[in-house]
């Protein structure tokens, strides 16, 4: 990235906390760093831009970003978030209407795209337009021009349009719910927000960040996570992504125990039933699961020992097993016999 782009995102995080740092943002990850270089490119050029991801991975971050690197980021950034606002209302939400245009409007009202007019309108989730309102987007973006309801006249505006979406548009298409043309319209220039399971090597660097931005708003001081748990975030599949990372930090920073954060990274059944194969010989079904049924058996029991605070008595009662057949299985799985050991059991319980 060119030095002029990087002080422009410097001084863009002075003037909007909501966006973190550059490092922050962009991470050191190969497809990261790639998407920074191309955001540099296209920040310019006043052509229509799409961000497709999964939700959670921050393309509103990258949609402010591209309106903030641009000749225009002194003109207005107005976001629509499409699934928010009910189709019926969203038509006029976009373009506004005129005083008489249907039962209730006793006054004319502008739209978010005409407030958007030398500036960027940024359209959360387009996928989520009705085929209406999409003819009247291809409209704008072919001669910058839309007509409020109920008016006889179009107004013409100038503004950028920023696109993003969690779908893929060309699936859409082959459904029937999005039209060919506004594709290409808003596919001048795509930029693909990665999952956060495809850039671990940033997470520790997100976990500081909202650890540090948490505790100075709300007067915490949430302790650094533990290498342990930081070894299970790098683990975990987080289907929310940084959505996710963030929130479960809010909550640490909150309740300041690394429990809230532990109970919430359970690992999903295809983690748990997966043991390693080696397909050089032969495969004995019958050995890899015993060992398979073992693993989870010793997760489960560690689980629940350590949600009552390793009494063995009241964990027999939750598995429904005597007392002394619990302490039979943890000797079999190795675990720590005795209370002394709790803490390394817990230290385990993050790790696994």
């Amino acid at each position: 990235m060119s030095s002029a782009v990087t002080n422009s995102v410097s001084s863009l995080v002075q003037s909007l906390g909501e966006i973190p740092p550059e490092a922050v943002v962009f991470g050191y990850s190969e497809a990261m760093q790639a998407l920074r270089d191309r955001l540099a490119k296209i920040a310019a050029a006043n052509v229509p831009v799409l961000i497709h991801g999964e939700s959670g991975t921050g393309k509103d971050i990258i949609a402010r970003l591209v309106h903030s690197l641009s000749p225009w980021k002194s003109g207005p950034f107005v976001k629509v978030n499409c699934p928010a606002i009910p189709g019926t209302l969203l038509e006029s939400e976009l373009f506004g209407y005129e005083r008489g245009a249907f039962t209730g409007a006793y006054g004319s009202k502008p739209g978010r795209v005409e407030m958007a007019h030398r500036g960027s309108l940024f359209l959360d989730e387009i996928s989520e337009l009705d085929m209406p309102l999409q003819s009247k987007l291809l409209q704008l973006l072919q001669d910058g021009q839309f007509c409020r309801i109920g008016a006889q006249a179009d107004k013409k505006v100038e503004v950028r349009i920023v696109c993003a979406t969690n779908r893929r548009l060309e699936d859409e298409i082959e459904n029937g719910t999005f039209r060919q043309d506004l594709f290409y319209r808003i596919n001048v220039v795509n930029l693909y927000m990665p999952p956060l399971r495809e850039r671990r090597g940033d997470i520790a660097t997100l976990v500081e960040y909202f650890l540090e931005h948490y505790n100075r708003k709300y007067n915490c001081k949430a302790r650094p996570v533990t290498p342990e748990l930081m070894e299970v975030l790098q683990k975990y599949h987080w289907p929310g992504n940084i959505r996710e990372l963030e929130n479960l930090i809010k909550r640490y920073v909150i309740l300041g125990t690394e429990d809230v954060i532990s109970a919430d990274l359970q690992p999903r059944d295809s983690d748990l039933l997966s043991p390693d194969i080696n397909f050089d010989g032969p495969i004995s079904l019958k050995k890899l699961t015993r060992q398979a049924t073992r693993a989870l058996e010793r997760k489960i029991i560690l689980k629940v020992l350590h949600n009552h605070h390793w009494n063995r008595k009241q964990a027999a009662r939750t598995l429904n097993i005597s007392y002394r057949a619990l302490l039979y299985k943890i000797r079999d799985a190795g675990l720590p016999p005795n209370r002394a050991k709790k803490e390394a059991a817990k230290t385990q319980v993050a790790a696994d």
